[in-house]
Order: C-alpha cells, then sequence, then structure tokens
C-alpha cells in the first residue's frame, strides 16, 4: 500500500528525493504532520532516501526554541540506526534559518547529515540532483 502524499510534497522516486514545500504558516501542527508523513515513509522505504526542504514560501513561522529542540532530538533517535540521508533546507529568512540551524545541531553526530542553503544550486549540488528538480 502506498502512503498518500500531503499536497505539499513531492517525492521523486528516481531521485530518492522527498521534496517538501510548506506555503503560508508553518507552526507545530504542520511539523507534526510532515515528521509523522516522513516517519511512516522512512518505515515503508526500501532504500534510504534524502531530503529537501524549500522553506521560501513560508509566509510566518510560529514555532519556538523548545518545540525544534524536541523534534530534532526525537527525528535524532527514531532514526538512529538507519542509512545515512541527507536533508537540505533552503532558507531565505533569518527565523528560518535559525530554527533549521537549532536542528542541524541537534542531529549532528547522527545519520541524519542537515544543512542549510541559501542558494538553490548548491542545495542541488550537495544532493546529487538539478536544481529543476528542487522547484515542482
Amino acid at each position: 500500500m502506498k502512503i498518500k502524499l500531503p499536497a505539499d510534497v513531492l517525492f521523486h522516486h528516481d531521485l530518492r528525493l522527498m521534496v517538501w514545500r510548506p506555503c503560508g504558516l508553518l507552526n507545530e501542527k504542520r511539523v507534526k504532520t510532515i515528521v509523522a508523513f516522513l516517519e511512516a515513509a522512512e518505515e515503508r522505504a526500501d532504500k534510504p532516501f534524502n531530503r529537501f526542504a524549500d522553506l521560501s514560501k513560508l509566509a510566518a513561522i510560529d514555532l519556538n526554541f523548545h518545540f525544534v529542540f524536541h523534534v530534532s532530538l526525537h527525528r535524532r533517535l527514531v532514526y538512529a540506526k538507519h542509512p545515512p540521508v541527507k536533508s537540505a533546507f533552503y532558507v531565505t529568512h533569518p527565523q528560518a534559518a535559525q530554527l533549521v540551524k537549532i536542528h542541524a545541531i541537534m542531529t549532528g553526530h547522527s545519520p541524519l547529515q542537515v544543512a542549510l542553503f541559501e542558494d538553490l544550486a548548491e542545495a542541488a549540488e550537495w544532493l546529487g540532483v538539478s536544481k529543476e528538480s528542487l522547484e515542482y
């Protein structure tokens, strides 16, 4: 049985890449929803897949340090015994960058290799894909 993709998610099966492009408000409910989807996809995947989150279309972010810390630690623990994957975050706003930096620190030294990018082409290069594959 296939998992239904959320409206703001695209999966490039040939590239083993999940692209998440949230718009509008990013709050705890949306983060919990994408994390639940991600964990279900990881559980069903026959091979590991990289992730790309484009946070440039967000109008507002309603998240605090404590929540991001908790989610990041949860992800680190849940994914600990899985193969390494890359998780690229494209940011254009200082608040988003700050939260991604917290996530990267908390998932450091784990199979989750998190990196922040302010340039889409650099994110694509790090992920080993074309820039166009990140722009759906």
